[in-house]
């Protein structure tokens, strides 16, 4: 930091005396100067090089010169902005004192009178800002000053700067805009486009913990908080300080709404619920929701979990179909498998209404499946059933537990008359295989696949109608090529023969139509015959989370990454626990050359699962796309190690260590991978990654041209992935992008 100083001290010799550094925050560092002009005290913010880099000189003035006309007692004026000795600055007021964030260290929590006063006055400043279409977008106790017992607001022209690169998609490693312990759901989320309510949101967040002393979500980890702000209930600060009054408590969780609908429209509206006691909305969980837990395998096989999980998937599936209900995503539900936590703080958490539970007990050809359904808000028991049937009524099972969930709510729920399980075979033992096909595939590695494609052929074997199953075949065979397994003229032709013979026994299944638009991307490159199919299957399904992840990279691959990342997420709301789904939110980013995003989200799909080994990999692209290559080469060893020495892992380590300057250890790489060539199938475009690390651009040319001939799967992302940036004008280059499409 010394060397910033002189710098700014040799940069703004003629107009203030540098003294000495205040304070550095993330996007910045705060000097205490004279105003050589004006003979005052001031306080110099000088925004980090690399974070300046990014935004650009011209960009930054104009943001803070949008600031600057601010006019409001409670915002702190900027006295001038400009840039000098490399570095981009601004001046504001020196104000003695402290910032809420040290305060609430030194105390813990405030008077309630004083929260009060500092909120009511913050969501003043924020009301102004407003009117003048500013979003702050980083509300937080460190951006709030205390100042003879008034709140200021700080840095209103850093987080817009920032925010307008955001959204050009122009980054840099270490520009994060917002805080998760005070980031609203939809900034969380990923959305671009923010207005007043998200800043009413972080300042909710400021206000529960001055009045508690805690924010109201905490977590080890950024990925934990923004977890717990989706899913958790909104936590009431009176339960926690009883001498909260109800009418402040009320707002408080209205401020926190996880929707911006359900929160104040307008600060106004914000500051005056905080000091008029009146009665005011608080939302409330859907009535009209429910998450199925998994039922659990009570039996004394534990390969029967298969069965109960499959039960469990088919009404959940069931129950989605039914208009008028929400159902937690599976994922979500199946987060809770096995736990102690009482049902109404499971269904609390989950935000829903209802929770569905139960067991499953398998004996020979005798099937024993329980089931009760409580209320969350008093723990109610509203219906319960023991079912002892033989295993051929297990479809008639799954049929009653629907129609009793929905016969008991149905002041609620759906329409009545519904269709509930839709059967796509009569046969019990071929819908036991497929079941057993579908766990067995789950682990996303080569034996589990291999494995699963054995059982779905034997449900096939057992019906050779059993559409579904044939859907299964080609999504294992399209994963097979998808992971680098097999090579993809092994592997996509048979996921074809699947995906059509899926469609010709039934064109309304979304499952084979994903299938078939899967196949069409990534192999046969027809990407107007992929969307039709993905469009296809959205519109039979549109929440169907594999159809929207695939439709994501889709359209990432042809450079559309503002309608990629739209799709992506719809993916990972639909599914926020699939880890394919969640690690595809992080490629949109990577291939948008944002980062930090990329990073952030590979990492928080490593939390999700750490056996989850192939993030390993796509998180080690993202280190080396930006710069860091010594946490690339530790992140891929990992991958190594985990993965059994995945060619993929292999190959980007080998990468790594040629930009690290190991080149033997890049070439050894090389050829061990050279060597398992000859036994197993190693992707050419493995090859060309190495040879781009050591700087052979001709080497990797040649091998991305036999990746055309071989019909390697990445080559579709080839026009948006930073890595082969280094060779992007080559005409070689442009002539492989002609021949896969994509000019």
């Amino acid at each position: 930091m010394l060397h910033l100083l002189a710098d700014l001290k040799k940069g703004l010799t003629r107009t203030y005396t540098v003294e000495r550094e205040l304070g550095r925050g993330g996007m910045a560092s705060v000097f205490l100067a004279t105003d050589l002009r004006h003979s005052r005290q001031v306080a110099i913010k000088v925004i980090r090089p690399e974070i300046a880099l990014s935004v650009g000189v011209g960009r930054f003035l104009r943001e803070i010169g949008i600031a600057a006309r601010l006019n409001h007692p409670h915002i702190i004026p900027v006295y001038d902005s400009g840039e000098a000795a490399g570095l981009m600055y601004y001046v504001m007021p020196y104000v003695p004192g402290e910032s809420l964030h040290t305060r609430l260290v030194r105390a813990g929590r405030l008077e309630i009178d004083e929260a009060v006063q500092i909120a009511h006055e913050v969501a003043g400043a924020l009301a102004h800002a407003h009117s003048q279409h500013v979003v702050h977008r980083d509300i937080k106790p460190p951006n709030i000053l205390l100042a003879d017992g008034h709140a200021i607001v700080v840095d209103f022209g850093i987080a817009r700067a920032i925010g307008e690169v955001s959204r050009e998609s122009i980054t840099a490693p270490g520009i994060a805009v917002g805080t998760p312990t005070y980031m609203s759901p939809e900034q969380a989320s990923g959305e671009r486009h923010l207005d007043g309510r998200s800043d009413i949101y972080s300042l909710g967040c400021v206000l529960y913990e001055m009045l508690v002393g805690e924010p109201p979500y905490n977590g080890a980890t950024p990925h934990a908080i923004i977890t717990q702000c989706f899913s958790k209930p909104i936590p009431s600060a009176r339960q926690a300080r009883s001498e909260i009054a109800d009418y402040l408590d009320r707002a408080l969780t209205r401020a926190l709404g996880r929707l911006p609908e359900d929160r104040f429209q307008t600060a106004v509206e914000f500051a005056e619920a905080l000091v008029t006691p009146q009665p005011i909305h608080v939302v409330t969980p859907q009535l009209k929701s429910i998450a199925v837990l998994p039922f659990l395998n009570i039996g004394s096989d534990v390969e029967d979990a298969f069965f109960s999980d499959g039960i469990t998937e088919e009404i959940i599936t069931a129950l989605s179909r039914l208009r008028g209900i929400r159902v937690a995503a599976r994922t979500s539900s199946f987060g809770y498998r096995g736990t102690e936590l009482p049902i109404t703080q499971v269904g609390r958490e989950l935000d829903v209404a209802t929770v569905l539970e139960g067991s499953v007990l398998r004996i020979g050809d005798r099937l024993r499946v329980t089931a009760q359904l409580t209320g969350v808000e008093h723990g109610r028991l509203l219906w319960s059933e023991q079912f002892d049937r033989e295993m051929r009524d297990v479809f008639a099972i799954q049929d009653e537990i629907a129609e009793a969930i929905v016969t008991t709510l149905r002041g609620r729920f759906a329409t009545p008359h519904e269709q509930f399980v839709r059967r796509y075979t009569e046969n019990v033992e071929a819908y036991e295989l497929y079941l057993k096909g579908r766990y067995a595939g789950k682990t996303r590695r080569r034996s589990g696949l291999l494995k699963g494609i054995r059982y779905f052929e034997r449900a096939i074997a057992a019906d050779p109608d059993y559409a579904i199953a044939h859907a299964g075949v080609a999504d294992s065979y399209s994963l097979l090529a998808w992971y680098r397994y097999v090579a993809p003229r092994e592997a996509f032709p048979k996921a074809t023969v699947a995906a059509m013979r899926a469609l010709e026994l039934d064109d309304l299944l979304p499952e084979a139509h994903t299938s078939r638009g899967t196949v069409r991307f990534y192999y046969d490159r027809d990407w107007n015959a992929a969307d039709r199919s993905l469009h296809r299957a959205l519109e039979l399904d549109p929440s169907h989370a594999p159809a929207l992840h695939t439709s994501g990279e889709l359209l990432a691959s042809r450079g559309r990454l503002d309608a990629a990342l739209v799709q992506a997420n719809r993916a990972q709301k639909a599914e926020p626990l699939a880890l394919n789904v969640n690690a595809g939110v992080g490629w949109i980013h990577y291939f948008a050359r944002e980062w930090d995003a990329a990073i952030d989200q590979f990492q928080r799909t490593i939390e999700l699962d750490p056996d989850y080994v192939f993030v390993h990999w796509f998180l080690g692209q993202a280190y080396l796309a930006s710069g860091d290559v010594e946490a690339a080469i530790a992140t891929l060893r990992r991958g190594v190690a985990s993965s059994d020495g995945h060619p993929a892992m292999k190959a980007y380590l080998g990468h790594a260590y040629a930009r690290a300057g190991a080149e033997d250890e890049a070439r050894a790489l090389l050829q061990d991978l050279t060597r398992r060539a000859a036994d197993v199938y190693v992707a050419a475009d493995y090859f060309a990654v190495i040879h781009l690390g050591l700087r052979q651009h001709q080497a990797a040319l040649m091998w991305l041209e036999h990746a055309c001939r071989e019909r390697s799967l990445h080559l579709v992302f080839l026009g948006v992935d930073p890595l082969f940036d280094p060779i992007r004008a080559e005409p070689r280059f442009r002539g492989i992008l002609q021949s896969v499409g994509l000019q």
